[in-house]
């Protein structure tokens, strides 16, 4: 038992470093929201603050656990949708309470019990709409919260003006204190961590064009099992006049992709893209063209089904290559990426944006070995 619980212990730990080690600012973040926790706790802790807010205080220390997030933008939208749901059904809280004090000590119960029921119905509905459940379900959430907690303490709190301001005061105290701590201490964009993700992605892609054609039109026996299956019932004339525009059209494609990896990583324009799509789309337009010849008379149909299903998905990936490039390109417009002569930050000078950790001067090195 000790051995067993000294290793799931170990192993434990182990985890833990290789998660931290992965993205070094989940550390940064954890530390933030410390940062952030101990500095509202002095609202419960400093006895002239206490005795302005008393236990209303609390209030800020939940809001600071709920409201913290890893990214600036993720923070501050859920601060607002605290902050605005909480001043929103405190309004009403207060409204419904007066609305209920026409009807008598009798009736107020009556009337309070029906405004919650009616509120939290409908809320609890509209949360099911996928565009509001998407953006603002915290929000309402709290929204329901904060109604029925101001609008029934109402009924035994004549104090109800005094306890809704306290709760709305320590919450935006709390979410200022979260979306302060987020900006001014190492901040977390997550347009920063898109940017290089769909750079990356590119590159993935790119990498995989550029061997698929290789792999698959070789020589039939020094394939593996799984792709040699898909050719071994097409005849060896017909894989022959496909082998050469087809592994062209995949490594050119791959080719493309990874210079427009290389530019949005630097920022910089795309150089060669453009020769490489212009390649594929020769490659194409010699494919297309051979694909409608008489390679396949004499041919049984099923036998060159699969080649030439490929054939045509390769022909579609040339035209989604080209639209992804014209979708780099303008946003090297829009965003005005600079050229590497005009100052554009150097490839070989990128440094790691969370867990991506492939740099331009590393794809580079890919590209020349897989020229060589």
């Amino acid at each position: 038992m000790p051995a067993a619980v000294k290793n799931k212990i170990a192993g434990f730990m182990n985890s833990l470093i290789e998660l931290a080690r992965d993205d070094p600012r989940r550390v940064i973040h954890s530390l933030k929201v410390g940062i952030a926790l101990s500095f509202v706790s002095v609202f419960y802790y400093y006895q002239p603050l206490y005795d302005d807010f008393g236990v209303s205080a609390m209030w800020a220390v939940m809001t600071v656990v709920v409201v913290s997030e890893f990214s600036v933008g993720a923070t501050l939208g859920k601060g607002l949708n605290r902050g605005m749901a909480t001043l929103l059904a405190g309004a009403l809280g207060i409204g419904a309470h007066h609305v209920a004090n026409q009807f008598g000590h009798a009736g107020e119960p009556f009337v309070i019990g029906f405004f919650v029921f009616m509120l939290a119905a409908v809320t609890t509905f509209v949360r099911f709409i996928p565009g509001v459940k998407a953006r603002y379900d915290y929000g309402l959430l709290i929204f329901i919260l904060t109604f029925s907690f101001v609008s029934v303490s109402g009924y035994r709190d004549d104090e109800i003006l005094d306890v809704a301001q306290k709760r709305v005061s320590t919450i935006m105290i709390g979410a200022s204190v979260c979306v302060i701590v987020s900006i001014a201490l190492f901040p977390v964009w997550a347009g920063e961590d898109l940017h290089y993700l769909i750079a990356l992605n590119l590159e993935k892609l790119g990498n995989f064009l550029e061997g698929f054609g290789d792999e698959y039109f070789q020589d039939q026996e020094s394939k593996t099992e799984d792709l040699a299956s898909t050719l071994q019932d097409t005849p060896v004339s017909v894989r022959a006049k496909i082998k050469e525009p087809g592994t062209k059209m995949s490594r050119e494609c791959g080719r493309a992709l990874k210079e427009m990896s290389t530019a949005i990583k630097a920022m910089c324009q795309p150089c060669a893209s453009d020769v490489h799509i212009e390649a594929s789309k020769a490659a194409a337009k010699g494919l297309n063209s051979l694909l409608k010849s008489g390679i396949w008379e004499g041919i049984d149909l099923l036998q060159v089904t699969p080649v030439a299903t490929v054939a045509s998905l390769l022909i579609d990936v040339v035209n989604c290559t080209e639209k992804i490039a014209d979708a780099v390109a303008e946003l090297a417009s829009k965003a005005e990426f600079k050229r590497l002569s005009d100052g554009a930050p150097s490839p070989e000078k990128l440094v790691r944006r969370g867990h991506v950790a492939i740099t331009v001067e590393e794809s580079n090195m890919n590209n020349r070995a897989s020229d060589e």
